[in-house]
Protein backbone atom coordinates (compact mmCIF):
# COMPACT_ATOMS: atom_id res chain seq x y z
CA UNK A 1 0.00 0.00 0.00
CA UNK A 2 1.17 3.63 -0.54
CA UNK A 3 3.13 4.92 2.16
CA UNK A 4 0.75 7.84 2.37
CA UNK A 5 -1.64 5.99 3.52
CA UNK A 6 -0.25 3.63 5.88
CA UNK A 7 -0.91 5.27 8.64
CA UNK A 8 -4.61 5.29 8.13
CA UNK A 9 -5.30 1.72 8.24
CA UNK A 10 -5.21 -0.54 11.54
CA UNK A 11 -4.54 -3.59 12.61
CA UNK A 12 -4.98 -5.04 15.73
CA UNK A 13 -6.24 -8.07 17.08
CA UNK A 14 -8.07 -6.71 19.97
CA UNK A 15 -10.10 -5.16 17.16
CA UNK A 16 -12.56 -6.76 15.19
CA UNK A 17 -10.32 -9.77 15.06
CA UNK A 18 -7.46 -8.24 13.65
CA UNK A 19 -9.28 -7.05 10.50
CA UNK A 20 -7.77 -3.91 8.62
CA UNK A 21 -10.07 -1.33 9.72
CA UNK A 22 -9.62 2.42 8.96
CA UNK A 23 -7.64 4.30 11.57
CA UNK A 24 -9.58 5.31 14.29
CA UNK A 25 -12.88 3.46 13.92
CA UNK A 26 -14.17 -0.08 13.96
CA UNK A 27 -15.25 0.41 10.10
CA UNK A 28 -13.25 -2.68 8.60
CA UNK A 29 -11.75 -2.00 4.81
CA UNK A 30 -13.83 -5.00 3.78
CA UNK A 31 -17.07 -2.88 4.89
CA UNK A 32 -16.33 0.29 2.93
CA UNK A 33 -15.10 -2.01 -0.46
CA UNK A 34 -18.22 -3.93 -0.30
CA UNK A 35 -20.31 -1.27 0.31
CA UNK A 36 -19.09 0.94 -2.71
CA UNK A 37 -19.29 -2.53 -4.59
CA UNK A 38 -22.70 -3.13 -3.84
CA UNK A 39 -23.90 0.15 -5.33
CA UNK A 40 -23.75 2.09 -2.83
CA UNK A 41 -21.95 5.89 -3.27
CA UNK A 42 -19.13 7.38 -1.13
CA UNK A 43 -21.79 10.30 0.28
CA UNK A 44 -24.36 7.08 1.36
CA UNK A 45 -21.09 5.67 3.29
CA UNK A 46 -20.16 8.73 5.15
CA UNK A 47 -23.95 9.38 6.03
CA UNK A 48 -24.40 5.18 6.97
CA UNK A 49 -20.93 5.87 9.44
CA UNK A 50 -20.30 8.74 10.49
CA UNK A 51 -17.14 8.28 12.26
CA UNK A 52 -15.94 7.53 8.14
CA UNK A 53 -14.32 10.70 6.74
CA UNK A 54 -13.88 11.22 2.62
CA UNK A 55 -10.33 10.51 3.45
CA UNK A 56 -11.17 7.01 5.06
CA UNK A 57 -12.85 6.04 1.86
CA UNK A 58 -10.21 6.77 -0.40
CA UNK A 59 -7.76 4.58 1.99
CA UNK A 60 -10.21 1.85 1.68
CA UNK A 61 -10.02 1.79 -1.94
CA UNK A 62 -6.33 2.12 -2.30
CA UNK A 63 -6.17 -0.69 0.48
CA UNK A 64 -8.04 -2.83 -1.73
CA UNK A 65 -6.12 -1.78 -5.06
CA UNK A 66 -2.60 -2.57 -3.25
CA UNK A 67 -4.14 -6.29 -2.51
CA UNK A 68 -5.06 -6.58 -6.17
CA UNK A 69 -1.92 -5.52 -7.32
CA UNK A 70 -0.40 -8.38 -5.05
CA UNK A 71 -2.43 -11.37 -5.06
CA UNK A 72 -3.43 -13.22 -8.60
CA UNK A 73 -7.23 -13.79 -8.06
CA UNK A 74 -8.71 -17.25 -10.13
CA UNK A 75 -12.35 -16.02 -10.88
CA UNK A 76 -15.10 -18.25 -12.21
CA UNK A 77 -17.43 -15.87 -13.98
CA UNK A 78 -18.78 -18.63 -16.05
CA UNK A 79 -22.02 -18.91 -13.71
Amino acid sequence: MEKQYADLIAVDQAICHGQACITGTRIMVSVVLNSLATGMTGEELLQEYPMLMRRGVRVGLACGAALAREEVLSLNLAS
